[in-house]
């Protein structure tokens, strides 16, 4: 799937048009308060962008999940839209609905250069207290109803693009004019970069808890790279495949024979720790450290010291390093070594292009403050996950191809 061939920015005329864009404003949120805009500020681009080429612009964005009308008093946008207005240095006008008369109005009197608003678009995910999940289902009367208020319709939410809803798919289908937006086009180019068209050696780093999450990766991936380092929890399910004992770590039993099989056709391409940083229990005790076998009690956390030289080792010379999971419980300081020491040994190689993708490595990575030192950080996870995965991501696919 070439999704460099989708319309962008640059390929639609908006001047005097109500452009619809769906933004990723899905932003942490703490006694009502955003404690990291890093999402609002990756929308500017586009923004700034349509309002100087003199479009309506109206924003459309979740936040959180809704289960509940109790949900909706604690996930408004209200408080996005005034963080916006803030950096944006530019008046947002919220609309506290997602459809209504109001709403209509107040788009049909807007000048161009003008910025709405709207409420939280799974707000239409439950009525009176039913759970109808309008826009998570892509209800095609709720995108249809979307679509018409605008003209035009932008994608810049990388990271709800592996969902079909209607605030993505529904407008798409049902509007005559569709781009993705400068971030979506930047991610598109830079996930294309990194696992469609390689420089080489091309290494693979693979993290996080279940080997589940990322089997679709390996599948895609094994053929592609040189190599693929394996760490985090996943690890554990590999090693007992080779018949090592692995305590009390992280295991999918189910998984297995899947550990083995790739073991099998991999030719040496996977690389897996060759000691543990361990505790007795899940928590930030001072790590003691085993060889691939483990005790009874005792669980992985992190690997080792004789891994992080290995993969240290494995990484000098690479071209491309594509990232995705940490390499132990990161958020412990006792187990975030592995993971602090992959991400240093990334970002001092020469002249390569470094990728993480998205989650919880790029998480890890910010807060390491690596932020920088990367050639580009993904900003959708499971997005980028299913990418690597070679998946199709329905968000993007349904927006218009260049001509």
């Amino acid at each position: 799937m070439d999704y460099n061939k989708k319309k962008t920015l640059k390929d639609i005329q908006v001047l005097d048009k109500k452009v619809l864009v769906r933004v990723d404003f899905n932003v942490p949120l703490k006694d009502g308060q955003i404690t990291d805009d890093n999402r609002i500020q990756a929308s500017l681009p586009t923004i700034k962008y349509l309002v100087k080429q003199g479009a309506k612009v109206i924003l459309l964005s979740h936040l959180g999940r809704i289960k509940s009308e109790e949900d909706k008093k604690t996930k408004s946008l209200a408080v996005v839209g005034q963080r916006l207005e803030k950096v944006l240095g530019q008046k947002v006008t919220f609309i506290p609905s997602t459809r209504g008369e109001a709403l209509e109005n107040a788009i049909e009197n807007m000048k161009n250069g003008e910025i709405i608003l709207l409420e939280n678009t799974r707000f239409e995910d439950v009525k009176d207290n039913q759970v109808i999940k309008y826009e998570s289902k892509n209800n095609p009367e709720l995108g249809k109803y979307w679509a018409s208020l605008g003209d035009v319709f932008v994608n810049d939410a990388f990271g709800t693009s592996h969902r079909a809803h209607a605030s993505n798919v529904g407008i798409s289908t049902y509007i005559p004019a569709s781009a993705v937006g400068l971030l979506v086009e930047k991610e598109l180019q830079m996930l294309a970069k990194g696992i469609d068209n390689p420089d080489r050696p091309f290494v693979a780093i693979l993290g996080g808890a279940k080997v589940s999450d990322k089997i679709g990766v390996i599948d895609n991936l094994l053929n592609k790279v040189d190599k693929i380092l394996i760490g985090g929890g996943m690890a554990y399910t590999f090693f007992a495949a080779q018949g090592h004992k692995i305590g009390t770590s992280l295991l999918e039993a189910d998984k297995i024979a899947e550990a083995k099989r790739y073991l099998e056709i991999a030719n040496g391409k996977i690389i897996l720790p060759i000691d543990s940083a361990t505790s007795k229990t899940f928590s930030n005790e001072k790590a003691e450290f085993y060889g691939l076998d483990l005790p009874d009690g005792v669980m992985g956390l992190d690997i080792g010291p004789k891994t992080i030289e290995l993969f240290q080792k494995e990484l000098i010379g690479a071209k491309t390093v594509v990232w995705n999971g940490p390499m132990g419980v990161s958020e412990f300081s006792h187990f975030a070594k592995g993971t602090t020491a992959v991400a240093e040994a990334i970002v001092s190689l020469k002249n390569a292009f470094t990728l993480i993708g998205g989650g919880d490595s790029a998480a890890a990575a910010i807060a390491l403050g690596f932020k920088d030192d990367f050639s580009w950080i993904s900003t959708g996870g499971g997005a980028s996950l299913e990418y690597m995965e070679g998946k199709v991501l329905p968000g993007i696919d349904a927006i218009q191809a260049k001509q």
